[in-house]
């Protein structure tokens, strides 16, 4: 028999579209039009006891995370249980590591558990959220992007991108190398693009070589600050666009034994980036340091590091009220909430 993703498929629209279209919900009149035509072709009728299934739903929302040990998402997590619990509604906690396989399986749990909703901060744009919409079940995406339909809430992530490499800009350098995460990840794609913009608004390259992309964990983004220090030249500055990045930096800078450099001339007047001819090596040039977000823990002095400030328990707060919203009947197009970037720090 088919299904609703082939009525989606057919008509070129996502499968929460087609479902607000065959439960007399708003969509735009051409939409309308090609869903009813694409159900008519293949002979598709409604599922009525799925249908039926938001009304017996539990009091139990699934919260979908790429890493719960990442500070920032235990914030987002906290933010999350406070409106939910609010609420009368539990929060069950699922971890994925970023793994796309172990998301699907915890997204799975959630349908078979006839879980109200899910908060989902994905490890890829494109999760496996179809069996929910098309169950009407209640979906907002968190800090990340994904190609379905429904609510986000995120950090305006360009502009985080953009006032972390401004930031240096106004301390004098300019050879700034970025430490992001991976392509799939709207939020690495994006802090990025506002590296690329801030340069590119200076009359600066923003060269390949000088953009790293690691895994957004400590590992990681030591081994890609490791490689920009083997550069020649290398880079006199670097932005990390999360936290756990950040430390991967700072650890990768304190074993080359490179300090942090508040300006671009680094201490007892060497030039950040450019070690004095014959010194010694406690006259090793510095490197400025951009973080977004704020350090979980620190491995070295963080004097001099530029951060920019981020608020992840509102973020899954304002999340969970987006939810329960959704799941007390709210029924608007999906919406996208931008939280704003902060004062620099």
């Amino acid at each position: 028999m088919p299904r609703i993703v082939d009525v989606a498929r057919r008509a070129g629209v996502s499968t929460a579209t087609v479902s607000r279209a065959l439960n007399g919900k708003p969509v735009r009149p051409e939409l309308l039009a090609a869903v009813t035509a694409a159900a008519a072709e293949l002979g598709y009728t409604p599922d009525r006891t799925a249908r039926s299934l938001r009304r017996r739903s539990s009091d139990v929302v699934a919260l979908v995370l790429p890493d719960v040990e990442n500070p920032f998402f235990t914030a987002v997590a906290r933010g999350v249980e406070d409106v939910a619990q609010a609420h009368g509604v539990s929060v069950v906690l699922c971890n994925t590591d970023d793994d796309a396989a172990k998301e699907a399986r915890y997204l799975a749990v959630a349908q078979d558990e006839n879980m109200a909703g899910v908060v989902i901060a994905a490890a890829s744009g494109r999760p496996a959220l179809a069996p929910l919409l098309a169950r009407d079940r209640a979906v907002v995406a968190v800090d990340r992007a994904v190609a379905d339909d429904v609510d986000l809430v995120t950090f305006d992530n360009v502009a985080l991108g953009r006032a972390a490499t401004q930031g240096l800009l106004a301390r004098g350098f300019r050879r700034i190398a970025c430490v992001t995460g991976p392509a799939a990840t709207s939020t690495a794609v994006e802090r990025a693009q506002g590296w690329r913009d801030a340069l590119a608004d200076a009359g600066l390259p923003a060269p390949d070589d000088l953009l790293v992309r690691s895994d957004f964990r400590v590992a990681g983004a030591h081994d890609a600050a490791v490689a920009l220090l083997d550069r020649e030249p290398r880079p006199d500055a670097v932005v990390a666009t999360n936290n756990l990045g950040g430390v991967g930096v700072l650890r990768a800078l304190a074993e080359r034994g490179v300090p942090v450099a508040a300006s671009a001339r680094a201490a007892d007047g060497v030039p950040a980036g450019a070690a004095a001819e014959g010194a010694g090596s406690g006259d090793v040039a510095g490197c400025g340091v951009a973080i977004v977000g704020d350090l979980p823990f620190a491995t070295s002095s963080t004097d001099g590091v530029l951060f920019v400030p981020l608020d992840p328990r509102d973020l899954g707060a304002a999340a969970a009220r987006m939810l329960m919203e959704r799941i007390r009947g709210l029924d608007v197009p999906a919406r996208r909430v931008v939280q704003r970037v902060a004062a620099l720090a």
